[in-house]
Order: structure tokens, then C-alpha cells, then sequence
């Protein structure tokens, strides 16, 4: 009894142990399983990103080429000069909103001298090389050159002809009338010369008409006026 009790005990011990390797065996192959299937879920997900990647690159816009940049801050620049023309050659927006052309006004006077460091810093063509310092400098000499045009337009607007006294207010009105006249094709060519006359008289000392204010303003008055040949 005392052997058949022993054997009893020995095979009972190494059926536990028989068992427990059993249970380790299935909770490593259990723990390989979810290993297996975290790698694979991680090759998905590195494959997905990756995809991702190569289509959000494939949409994506291309960067713009040092000649590009420099064709769109052209564009601007021109763009910004082209309105400030448009008040510098029109004598009847100078009349109206004198501060643009009165470099005493302080924002005006920042204007100008954000244009003339654009103008200094503008290469001669899109294809000239600048460094990307010299690239940057550029682009924000632009940028400073619209803001500062933007905020001298609003305070011209703002003004009109507050800045003068009572009596010149009156010579830019009589001013403002014989231009009226002065390209008028219903007047006749003396009245429209003596109005053109009379125009620069009244807007001597008060406004600084630019060469080229003058030149356009002529050429406007010498269309409603005869040729030399008698012809209109």
C-alpha cells in the first residue's frame, strides 16, 4: 500500500507538472499570436501613413521657383504703383484728395519712402539670382510698400482738404470747376485754354502738380482743342 501510495503521488505530480507546461505552452503561443498580430497591425498602419504621405506629396502644390517668387512680387509692386499713378497723373484726384501728393503729410510721406526702398531693392528682371536673404528683403519691402500705400490712401480720404484754411478750399473748388471745363467738348477751344490756364493757376502753391500730371492733363485739353490745320 505504502508503494502503491507513492507511485499514486508521483504520477499525480507529474500530471500537474504535465499540465502546467501545458498552460505555458498555450500562454506563449498566445503571447506570440498577439505579438504576430501587433507587427501586422503596425506594417498597416506604417503602409497607410505611408501611402498617405506619397499622396498628400503628390497633391500638394509644387514650390513656387525663385523666378515665380519674384514674377508675383513684381505683380504686387507694379500693382501698387499703378494706383498710386492713378492719384500722381490725375489732377482731379489730386484736387480731391491733395494729402497724396503732399509729401509733408506723414503717412504720406512713409509711403514714399517705402516705394523708394522698393524700387531700390527690385531685381531687373524675374531671372536675376538673389540669395534668400536678399529674396526675403525684397518681399518685404513689398508688403511695406502696399500697407504703407493702403494706410496713406485711407487718411487722404479721410482729410480731402481739411489741411488747408478757408480761402484755399475756395481756390481748389474754383480749381475742380475749370478743370470741368477745361476737357469740356461742349465749351469752346478759348474757354477750355483759358480754364486749363486758370486750373494751374489756382492750384499754384496749394498742390504740386508732377511733370507728368501736367503732361496728361495737356494732352486731355489738347484733344478738345482744333489742330493746327483748323481740323478738330
Amino acid at each position: 500500500m505504502a508503494l502503491a501510495g507513492g507511485a499514486a503521488r508521483s504520477w499525480e505530480r507529474s500530471a500537474k507538472r504535465r499540465h502546467e507546461r501545458r498552460l505555458e505552452v498555450l500562454h506563449a503561443k498566445a503571447e506570440l499570436k498577439a505579438a504576430q498580430a501587433e507587427a501586422k497591425a503596425a506594417q498597416a498602419e506604417s503602409r497607410n501613413r505611408g501611402r498617405q504621405q506619397v499622396m498628400a506629396a503628390a497633391s500638394a502644390p509644387a514650390e513656387p521657383s525663385h523666378e515665380q517668387q519674384l514674377e508675383r512680387l513684381f505683380t504686387a509692386h507694379d500693382a501698387v504703383t499703378k494706383r498710386w499713378l492713378e492719384y500722381e497723373l490725375d489732377v482731379a484726384k489730386l484736387i480731391a484728395f491733395p494729402a497724396m501728393s503732399d509729401g509733408r503729410q506723414p503717412l504720406t510721406a512713409a509711403f514714399l519712402r517705402a516705394k523708394k526702398v522698393a524700387d531700390r531693392l527690385r531685381p531687373a528682371s524675374a531671372k536675376t539670382r538673389l540669395s534668400p536673404d536678399e529674396l526675403t528683403e525684397y518681399r518685404n519691402a513689398v508688403t511695406d510698400y502696399e500697407v504703407a500705400f493702403d494706410v496713406a490712401e485711407r487718411d487722404a480720404r479721410r482729410l480731402r482738404d481739411s489741411s488747408f484754411t478757408e480761402a484755399e478750399r475756395k481756390r481748389l473748388g474754383t480749381a475742380k470747376q475749370l478743370l470741368t471745363v477745361a476737357v469740356d467738348q461742349a465749351a469752346t477751344p478759348a474757354e477750355r485754354q483759358i480754364a486749363y490756364k486758370r486750373v494751374r493757376e489756382e492750384l499754384d502753391g496749394l498742390i504740386s502738380l508732377s511733370d507728368g500730371a501736367v503732361e496728361v492733363l495737356e494732352k486731355k485739353v489738347a484733344l478738345q482743342l482744333p489742330s493746327a490745320d483748323g481740323s478738330a
